[in-house]
Order: C-alpha cells, then structure tokens, then sequence
C-alpha cells in the first residue's frame, strides 16, 4: 500500500502538463500514472487542479536569531507553506550574523523547528573569505551572500578587493545585494526627512548598475558564479541580459507589481525596501525580462519588520516587507493577466533554482524524486487579509487586494502540510542537499 496517492491532477511534467496519478512511498515518488488499481492510506482527489513540483523561495530573511519579534524560523516557515512554498533559501543578515561554522550550526539546529524545507546562506564578510572555500560540502548550505551595499543587518563588504576575495575564495553560487556602497554615502544629501519618495531618488539607478558591473566584471574574470538578487532597474535589465552564463538574477513579485509613485501614495514607508520600487519605466522593463526569459529566478525578499517600526518616520522607517505567503498567488494572478505563462513559474520558482544551485532531487516530478508538491487552483479568488498573514509582523503590502489562482495543498516528503491555508500537523521540514 502507498503511503500517498494525488488522483485526477493536472501534473507538470517534462515542461507539459498532463493528467495523471502520482504515487507516494517513504517520502519520495514511486509511481507516475494511472493508479486506479493502487491503494494508499492517504489520498488527494486533485481533479481540475494543477500539481507542480514543490515550489521554492530562493530569497528570505526569517530574522533568526536577533530581531525574533517580527519573525523566526517557525514562523517564517509557516507562512511559507501556507503560500504553498515547499523549500526556501534563508538570508546571514541576522544578530549575530551567519558568518562562521557555528553560528551555520545554530541556524541548522533551529531549522527543526521549520514546517518547509530549508538552506542558508553563508554571509561573507571582509575577513572571513578563507572560510568561504571550505562551503561545497557544508549540509543546509545554498551559497554565500554578499552585501555590496548597506541594507538590513550589519554585513557589508564594499571595497572591491575584499570583493575580489570573496568571489576568489567562493566555492558556492555569490548571491548580491547589488547597490554602490560610495555612491550611497554620497546621495545621502538626497534623503527628505519625512518624504519616503525620496527613497528612489537617494538609491538611484546608478547606485544599482555601478554595483552590478563591478560585480558581473569581478565573477566573470574569475570564473565565479554570481546571481544578482532583486534587480529593479532597466539598465541591469539591458547589461545583465547581455552577460549571461555564470551571471544569473532574480526579479521579486513586488517590483512587477507596484511602480512609484503610486506605491508610495498608497502605502508610504510600508512600500519601502532596498533597492526601492521605482518609476514605471523601470516596471515595464522587468516585465520585458520576464517576457524573454532574461531573468533566471523570482523570489520574494520576504523581510518582515513590525508596524511600529515602519510607522517610524521616514528615513528611520526600516526597509522591507513580507512575501512569502503572497509570492506565489501574486504570480497566478499574473499568469491569469496573460503576464507570465505557467512554465515560466515553475521555471522560475522551482527549476531554475535546481539548476543554479545544484539542489538534489527536487524540482520536478519525477520517480525516486521527493515528493515535494505544490497544488493549485488556477480559478480560485483570494482576498489577502492582514488578519490571515502567518508571519509575525501580521501585514502584507498586498493587504485588500483579490488574486486569482492560489495553493490549495502544500505537500512536504509526502505529508500534507497545509489544505485550504490551514496548517496541518508539526514541523518535519530538513535541510537541503547540494552537489
């Protein structure tokens, strides 16, 4: 007998979609087809639904350990099954940051507490680059982030040689917060104390691009792999697709979604983040990337702060919102648009991030596979409530808007974590494996 059966799903498979069973045995995938003669002791009827391979979200910060208030890992991972996302990629940026062997060991043991499954990022610093070539090995680890400007947390390596060094010693994908440190310090003057519109004006394209060029222009002479999280500007659209390879970048739900100045009319500091949500040209540009596959990854940059500090006057408002619950949804209602197709989602969110970080067995449905499953109605209307948000901080920037197409199961080694938004049974989310 099986220990799952999902009946009658529209299944993804091999960049189609067809109708078949899938069968489930000890966490992994045994049997693809028709299995009307199978008996299981669990069984989906996922008829007019479509089942994906469990999706991912290779961008959040979960705050754990240091600014536990707005999020933890238990937490965090509870929103992220509740937006139907099986595995996510969570960020060093915490107090004390993930910069050596044992804060990674802490995180690791914390992770039990986790509904999905999860990996780390190792933070680089300036110092600690001989540490970053005895990663390949390290269980639970993705790859190594780089703040090339100052953003949430204390991490930050702006020179370029300490750069150089970074990618020299890398034995992992480099993942970037692109923005020019030097020109930072120098718009300063731009920031209006109360005006969060100049937030754009301050981290300007140009602090974006500068940063990106050098980094592109460090990896590819020494052969390093680098991924630039969340571009938002046109220029980086344009050179990033011209340097492709090595060179890959991310796009977040929210830069294709909102556009200055109307998100900031409407939420004020709620809308900021780093780099900022920009002017519309910027906008339609990324959605040119999406149309021709120019980008690689969507992920959310969940990065959940409390009301009362983003109710805090701009510039002493943090930068951040949460997405984890919201990536996906957000992204069905762009398919439903006619923005996005529905292989380009799983692309994105699932296969993609296979093939950049060299996840083991995840990523498609396929036999001896995990049976990792994310399980869709493309027809079904959601409102996003605050209310209903899993994450500590209990907002989302989407709040009161109606998306169509949502997750109805989140499915984990084979065990239903969440039907309908409710969360089912305790956390058995494990770390990932790598290459």
């Amino acid at each position: 007998m099986l220990d799952l059966i999902v009946r009658n799903g529209t299944c993804f498979i091999d960049g189609n979609l067809s109708k078949y069973d899938i069968g489930v045995q000890n966490g992994k995938i045994t049997h693809i087809g028709d299995l009307t003669k199978e008996q299981s002791s669990n069984t989906i009827n996922a008829d007019g639904k479509i089942v994906f391979p469990g999706l991912m979200d290779t961008q959040v910060h979960f705050r754990e350990p240091g600014s536990v208030d707005a999020e933890d890992l238990h937490s965090g991972s509870r929103a992220a099954i509740v937006g139907g996302i099986t595995s996510v990629f969570e960020m060093p940026n915490t107090n004390p940051p993930t910069t050596n062997f044992e804060e990674f060991q802490k995180k690791i043991n914390i992770g039990k507490r986790m509904y999905c499954n999860h990996a780390f990022y190792f933070g680089a610093t300036a110092e600690n680059y001989e540490v970053l070539e005895k990663l390949k090995n390290l269980e639970g680890c993705c790859g190594i982030k780089l703040f090339a400007g100052s953003s949430t947390g204390n991490l930050l390596v702006d020179k370029e040689e300490d750069i150089e060094k970074v990618f020299k010693y890398a034995s992992k994908v480099v993942a970037v917060h692109s923005e020019d440190e030097e020109i930072l310090k120098l718009r300063k003057k731009l920031i209006q104390k109360g005006d969060v519109k100049t937030h754009p004006v301050w981290r300007n394209e140009e602090v974006a691009i500068s940063s990106t060029r050098k980094i592109v222009k460090i990896a590819k002479r020494l052969n390093k792999k680098a991924h630039i999280l969340h571009v938002t500007t046109k220029d980086e659209v344009d050179f990033l697709s011209q340097n492709k390879g090595n060179i890959t970048f991310e796009i977040t739900p929210q830069h294709l979604t909102m556009y200055a100045p109307n998100c900031y009319d409407k939420l004020g500091t709620y809308a900021q983040m780093n780099p900022p949500i920009r002017d519309k040209s910027h906008y339609d540009r990324l959605w040119y990337a999406i149309r021709n596959d120019y980008n690689d990854t969507i992920g959310s940059d969940h990065a959940p702060h409390l009301k009362i500090n983003k109710d805090k006057q701009y510039p002493d408002s943090p930068s951040g919102m949460p997405g984890v619950q919201t990536i996906l949804p957000v992204m069905l209602n762009h398919m439903n648009d006619g923005k996005i197709k529905l292989n380009q989602i799983v692309k994105f969110l699932c296969e993609n991030p296979v093939k950049i970080f060299g996840i083991k067995n995840k990523g498609y449905i396929k036999k001896e596979f995990d049976a990792d499953f994310t399980i869709v109605d493309l027809n079904k209307v959601i409102e996003i409530k605050n209310e209903n948000i899993e994450s500590k901080c209990g907002w989302s920037p989407f709040d009161g808007y109606k998306f169509k197409g949502t997750p109805i199961y989140t499915i984990i080694a084979g065990e239903i974590k969440m039907q309908d938004g409710k969360i089912i049974g305790e956390p058995t989310g494990k770390p990932l494996s790598f290459k």
